[in-house]
């Protein structure tokens, strides 16, 4: 093994939990695999995956596994009380996509969080039982089962059952999470006491969570009836009671999963497979690709001031579009077509100049003729049979709006805050946006998810999402050049330092290491802005080698990849 291969190596094991890496020595090491792999947030999910496969079941088997198992040892992000996006690719070829984002509930209003004077009350869309939309997770994955599945529901459901009934260690991130937000919980929680005890939590300790494992014995034994209606339908409701919130028995009936053609595109001979609205993630990705296609970014190199340039240029003029454009399909006329056509992101780009940063202040939705006017987590699953699915899921923020309904043991969403509570105020993200993302009953708020998967000559190359917000797109976008254009493999691509912008506010954010001295000084020189920021994203991806799938999991958390 040569020095730095090694090196590289030992760095990452650093990032594996402590006792993790004594368990799986490999878990984390660029071995190939032929079999199958696995690539999500926490390690007991992963081996609940993994273990999936080895049992014959396919890539969307393992999927369901994954989602409910990380309900259980990640409630940061993973859950039962939100929704997502699937991006499926079958070992044929055959493509579909599942949106299973949340909805807003009948009594939601376009005005609902602004107060007398029309201003957005603080908070209101993020820290209230009213920050919540209509979860979609469980009836994806119900979906996603009928649809594709071949294990019994119940086999899948299990090992998270076990896991919430039996407990499982902690590792030292998630403890420290819990520490941190123990006051919040606690005062959004009145009479609860999910995820609190009295002493610190420590690396090691076990999570045990009864009222959580009943509420998934109630969709194993029921399936979709078991959270959408009985019981659990019960609970919901009798928390939104509580605390003045608006889901509604009839909310929870009445929702269902969309299976919706998947956005495609090429650049440079690949072929992206991604999500359409409500995720603005697909079209923003095919965007970003275009318009940096016909530059000799490999020549230039990774993260050099050029290769920077470039990319901010685009990212400023995507998510102006972004702001303008994207929507619930299902509510208003997305104009895919025209937002990827290639005249109109080569115009976008025509006042690029290498001689100054554009301001974003002179940057504008596009126009077109006939127009009217960071917590996720991801996993990615291929089978052996080389079936492949990307599925991203959401609460939105950490841990969600931090309230829990009471008896069930599970946190819900506040995805509302992903509508425009009024446009051009910026929502958690920064981001702002217009009518289009209007708040209204039914309606799914829009979202950055960008679950994707790419293929080369007819044949699955990649699979790759993650979590973070407003930085998904550029996250997954940058992911992919990596390996296209700057020859890495995958967990290099994804560990990678990563930087972004998202046109508002007018700076470009950049992990710590991301950037080299000289290129600072040459952007700023320019008039770039640039902020130091923590980790940016936590993608998790599989690449296939002529030697096996080869896995990327994200060092900035306890994500994993396993393989047989």
């Amino acid at each position: 093994m040569k020095k730095s291969r090694l090196s590289m190596v030992l760095a990452l094991l650093l990032f594996v939990p402590l006792g993790y890496a004594q368990k799986h020595p490999v878990a984390n090491i660029n071995t190939p695999y032929y079999n199958g792999m696995v690539v999500c947030a926490y390690p007991d999910a992963a081996q609940i995956g993994l273990d999936i496969l080895k049992k014959g079941g396919n890539a969307v088997d393992a999927a369901v596994a994954v989602h409910f198992a990380l309900a259980v040892t990640y409630p940061d992000a993973g859950n039962i009380g939100g929704g997502g996006f699937m991006v499926y690719r079958s070992k044929t070829g055959e493509t579909n996509t599942l949106d299973f984002r949340e909805k807003g509930p009948a009594g939601a209003s376009a005005n609902m969080y602004l107060d007398t004077a029309g201003n957005v009350i603080p908070d209101m869309s993020l820290y209230t039982h009213k920050a919540s939309g209509v979860p979609g997770s469980v009836d994806g994955m119900v979906q996603a089962h009928q649809k594709y599945g071949k294990l019994k529901w119940a086999d899948l459901l299990q090992p998270a059952i076990n896991l919430a009934h039996n407990g499982f260690k902690i590792t030292q991130r998630f403890a420290a999470d819990l520490n941190h937000l123990k006051a919040q919980i606690e005062k959004l929680n009145p009479g609860k006491t999910y995820l609190i005890k009295d002493t610190e939590w420590h690396e090691g300790d076990i999570l045990i969570q009864e009222d959580l494992a009943k509420t998934l014995e109630q969709i194993r034994d029921k399936g979709r009836e078991g959270f959408y209606g009985g019981i659990v339908a019960d609970q919901i409701v009798a928390e939104m009671k509580a605390g003045d919130g608006l889901i509604s028995k009839a909310d929870l009936q009445n929702y269902h999963s969309v299976w919706r053609k998947a956005v495609t595109g090429n650049y440079k001979g690949y072929k992206i497979i991604t999500m359409p609205p409500p995720s603005s993630g697909g079209i923003a990705l095919l965007q970003l690709l275009h318009s940096v296609e016909k530059y000799p970014l490999k020549r230039w190199g990774y993260n050099q001031d050029s290769t920077i340039r470039l990319i901010v240029e685009a990212e400023r003029r995507v998510y102006a579009d972004r702001s303008k454009y994207m929507g619930d399909p299902d509510f208003y006329k997305i104009p895919v077509d025209s937002l990827l056509n290639p005249a109109y992101i080569s115009s976008r780009m025509s006042n690029f100049s290498w001689d100054a940063a554009t301001p974003s202040s002179s940057i504008r939705p596009g126009t077109f003729v006939g127009y009217e006017s960071d917590q996720t987590t991801h996993y990615s699953i291929v089978d052996g049979d080389g079936n492949a699915v990307s599925i991203t899921t959401t609460l939105n923020d950490s841990y969600g709006s931090k309230i829990f309904v009471k008896g069930a043991g599970f946190l819900l969403n506040n995805e509302m805050d992903d509508f425009s509570s009024k446009p051009g105020v910026p929502n958690m993200y920064g981001l702002v946006g217009g009518k289009v993302n209007s708040i209204q009953p039914g309606k799914r708020m829009l979202s950055s998810m960008t679950p994707t998967i790419v293929e080369k000559n007819g044949k699955l190359l990649m699979v790759v999402g993650t979590p973070g917000g407003s930085t998904i797109i550029t996250s997954v976008f940058q992911t992919i050049i990596n390996v296209i254009e700057f020859d890495q493999d995958m967990q290099q691509a994804v560990t990678s330092k990563r930087f972004h912008h998202q046109w508002l506010p007018d700076e470009i954010a950049a992990e710590k290491g991301a950037l080299d001295s000289v290129t600072i000084i040459k952007l700023q020189s320019k008039g770039y802005k640039i902020n130091s920021r923590r980790g940016i994203g936590r993608v998790d991806a599989i690449l296939k080698t002529p030697q096996g799938y080869q896995g990327g999991a994200d060092p900035r958390g306890d994500d994993t990849k396993l393989g047989y």
